[in-house]
């Protein structure tokens, strides 16, 4: 469905606005409740009144029985590619030679499912990725064993690596001075999604 933005209230469209920042700042979108405080509207049915007005114009998706179940749609970051020489040596040198063509990044970047966070901490050090990289995570409500995920544990956002084990979850830093946080039944979790890319200013 397109997106029209002259079709939305004023309320809708900031709304629209907070849903976006708050994915942006921390990665999931802000519950039903959140919404209301951030916005006055003390019922409950008021929000989703205006959710379901977002979601019927194109600007929302909404997933059934997640915690986290607001994203907004046909958001794509549209770059140019990038020209790429040819291979650079990290280990013993290599003869130069160009060869001109192009890294067409798009494909990842465009994908309506792709979110970017910023990496605090340094718990995921052994895998390369640091404090203050930005990774590129791809929502999907679950993970196979040993894939990094972002997740959500007890309200608290994490990078880790993602195991199933009998009765429980095991997040795994990549940091061997740090131990694993384990997820039993009686916690809450949700998978965020699972990292594709990183990305990282020199």
């Amino acid at each position: 469905m397109s997106q029209d933005a002259s079709t939305l209230t004023p309320r809708q469209q900031a709304i629209y606005q907070f849903i976006c920042e708050t994915i942006r700042k921390r990665g999931y979108g802000p519950t039903v409740r959140e919404i209301g405080k951030r916005f006055n509207i003390r019922s409950p049915n008021g929000v989703v009144c205006h959710l379901r007005a977002l979601e019927q114009k194109g600007f929302i998706e909404r997933r059934a029985h997640a915690a986290r179940a607001i994203w907004p749609r046909g958001h794509s970051m549209l770059l140019r590619p990038v020209t790429l020489y040819g291979r650079v040596a990290a280990g013993a040198p290599i003869v130069a030679q160009e060869v001109p063509g192009e890294l067409d990044l798009g494909d990842l970047f465009s994908d309506p499912k792709v979110i970017a966070l910023e990496v605090q901490g340094s718990s995921m050090i052994e895998d390369h990725i640091q404090d203050g990289d930005y990774i590129l995570v791809r929502r999907q409500p679950d993970a196979q064993n040993g894939q990094r995920v972002v997740a959500v544990v007890d309200g608290e956002v994490t990078l880790k690596r993602f195991y199933c084990e009998r009765n429980r979850i095991r997040l795994e830093p990549a940091n061997e001075a740090m131990q694993p946080i384990y997820v039993t039944p009686d916690r809450n979790i949700e998978i965020v999604g699972v990292l594709v890319g990183v990305i990282r200013r020199c």
